[in-house]
């Protein structure tokens, strides 16, 4: 049943992907990840505030939110400074590096990830789920250079400050980091109770950061349509989106047989919605080159499923 949730935590995680695409024309990435955490939060606070007000009727639904104890706040809200350093350092590493540095080094998440389940979790993969794990791993890293924006095939060899392919790697190190914690936290405590608190505490930490953003550079926060009237109604979307991946994310990591390899293997193959929208509407170019990644990917995940089923 866990593998089957992955999947359905991939398959909206690809629909957040492109919501957050849509969203992004015209809007900043700090004012849009701050209004879709607001958002999430309020959709989170109902069930949150229901569970306190009627206990004995919620207690017998899917959407029943225990509380925590002071040591589960500790480490929801440690599960949302992870999270939040790893989007930030990821802000500015894509601010001052080239994108087709960027894209390469983030492909390889997964693998970071994988690493840290075999050594510290005792993860052990067969035969499929290994094929599965290296199809949609390469896949995704391949795709990642086909992606570049053409006119910077020689940026790899360009070398700024070092600082910035620090805050790149502390980016991607926090990334797969926040995956393993993932694993450890869905065994003490109920994933209701952990998505709940850990958006919350994220909004509080996310609105703060973006007031300091603003203070910095002397903007305001502002959400525009711009030319295209999808972006604000794509905000919702992405926290629509959001919540349900994460939801049946956790609850997958809650089984005792879950491996978080496999799992966040699986939700980064929710890469291949997005792929398709770039192809299908945006018109991308290199789409053989692309869709042949996306093969890739969906084969790797289909050897994944064999393997777990």
């Amino acid at each position: 049943m866990w593998v089957v949730l992955a999947f359905v935590s991939a398959l909206c995680l690809g629909f957040y992907d492109i919501s957050k695409k849509i969203a992004l024309h015209d809007n900043s990435v700090v004012d849009v990840l701050t209004a879709s955490i607001l958002i999430s939060s309020g959709i989170l606070i109902v069930p949150l505030l229901l569970s306190r007000l009627m206990p004995e009727i919620m207690g017998t639904t899917f959407f029943y939110v225990p509380a925590l104890d002071l040591h589960g706040h500790l480490l929801t809200i440690l599960k949302s400074a992870i999270v939040l350093s790893s989007w930030i350092c990821a802000y500015v590493a894509l601010k001052h590096l080239p994108i087709s540095v960027v894209s390469p080094w983030q492909a390889t998440r997964p693998m970071w990830t994988l690493i840290g389940a075999l050594l510290i979790f005792g993860e052990r993969l067969n035969s499929w789920q290994w094929t599965g794990v290296i199809l949609a791993i390469g896949s995704i890293f391949v795709f990642s250079f086909f992606n570049r924006p053409a006119g910077h095939t020689k940026e790899l060899l360009h070398i700024p400050e070092t600082k910035y392919y620090v805050t790149l790697a502390l980016a991607i190190l926090i990334g797969a980091c926040s995956g393993l914690y993932d694993k450890y936290i869905m065994r003490l405590y109920d994933h209701n109770a952990v998505q709940v608190y850990y958006t919350l505490y994220q909004a509080v930490m996310m609105t703060a950061f973006c007031y300091i953003h603003h203070r910095r550079h002397h903007t305001r926060p502002a959400l525009r349509a711009g030319s295209d009237a999808r972006a604000l109604i794509a905000i919702p979307l992405i926290s629509l989106f959001l919540v349900i991946s994460d939801n049946v994310y956790m609850l997958a990591l809650q089984d005792p047989d879950s491996m978080i390899a496999v799992v966040s293997t699986i939700r980064r193959g929710g890469t291949v919605i997005g792929f398709g929208y770039g192809l299908l509407f945006l018109r991308e170019k290199d789409p053989w080159k692309k869709i042949l990644c996306m093969t890739g990917i969906l084969t790797g995940l289909i050897c994944l499923a064999i393997g777990t089923i």
